[in-house]
């Protein structure tokens, strides 16, 4: 039996192999997705009644060209769970090796939580909750526990990225509304080869406060929404109120929320 360290270099060497591949255009765009899979059985996309909007999102997000996207969008339009199961079909396609999750640690309400009792990671574990909750949704016969114990996934918040270096992951940072530039660009100039990041934001919802209450997020989307950026690999990407599929309560709730915001500007 293949020792557990010998195993590690087979498949950063296939990983590596692959990168190289796909960079140098030797592997078509139809055949990137037919190498085998860790992970085995995930759920079948087909049984979400996508938006025509969330299809295209696939579309880009699994490009072998597309290095960063800006996702924007509103409360249950699926932005965490599209971007969980691109980076699980990365991790599936061998284009990657794990998946990183990182939001800034701050709180949604206008009263502070305090001092929470546990070790550091039971601190942080609430903030982890959205990620763990999409990977119970989109996994059939893998625990998120055992893609952790194997270091397939790993959670973190923003701060801690500072000095890092990242080659072949998928970073989803979520909750970007809550960032600062600082924070955001950090994340960003950790990338090294084979990476692709998700940048995902509502920002109706930034709990930011004082000078920084509006996030810099949107201001990023426009500097990387040109042309230039776009060769690069940088896209930005809108979900709108058609593309919330939590109920119908919650798309009732943003659609009159937005209006009545219209109406205060007119």
């Amino acid at each position: 039996m293949a020792s557990k360290k010998s195993t590690r270099k087979t498949r950063a060497k296939e990983k590596a192999e692959t990168l190289q591949q796909i960079e140098e255009g030797l592997i078509p765009d139809e055949e990137i997705f037919m190498t085998s899979n860790p992970i085995k059985n995930i759920v079948k996309i087909n049984e979400f009644n996508w938006t025509e909007n969330q299809k295209a999102f696939f579309k880009l997000a699994l490009d072998p060209n597309t290095r960063i996207v800006f996702v924007s969008g509103p409360a249950g339009s699926s932005k965490t769970l599209l971007s969980v199961y691109c980076g699980l079909k990365l991790l599936n396609m061998r284009v990657i090796s794990d998946i990183m999750y990182i939001r800034s640690a701050v709180e949604s309400s206008d009263a502070k939580l305090g001092f929470l009792p546990g070790s550091a990671e039971d601190k942080l574990r609430f903030y982890n909750l959205p990620f763990l909750d999409k990977l119970d949704e989109l996994l059939k016969s893998t625990r998120p526990e055992k893609l952790e114990e194997q270091n397939r996934i790993s959670m973190f918040p923003v701060n801690f990225a500072r000095g890092m270096n990242w080659n072949g992951k998928c970073i989803i940072l979520d909750e970007a509304q809550n960032c600062t530039e600082k924070e955001i660009v950090t994340v960003l100039t950790r990338m090294g080869k084979g990476c692709k990041c998700f940048i995902l934001a509502d920002p109706m919802q930034t709990d930011l406060r004082g000078e920084y209450n509006q996030g810099a997020f949107e201001e990023l989307c426009n500097i990387f929404g040109d042309e230039e950026s776009a060769e690069h690999g940088i896209s930005s990407f809108k979900f709108t109120e058609e593309d919330i599929m939590r109920s119908k309560l919650v798309k009732y709730l943003i659609k009159k929320l937005n209006n009545s915001k219209k109406e205060k500007k007119k």
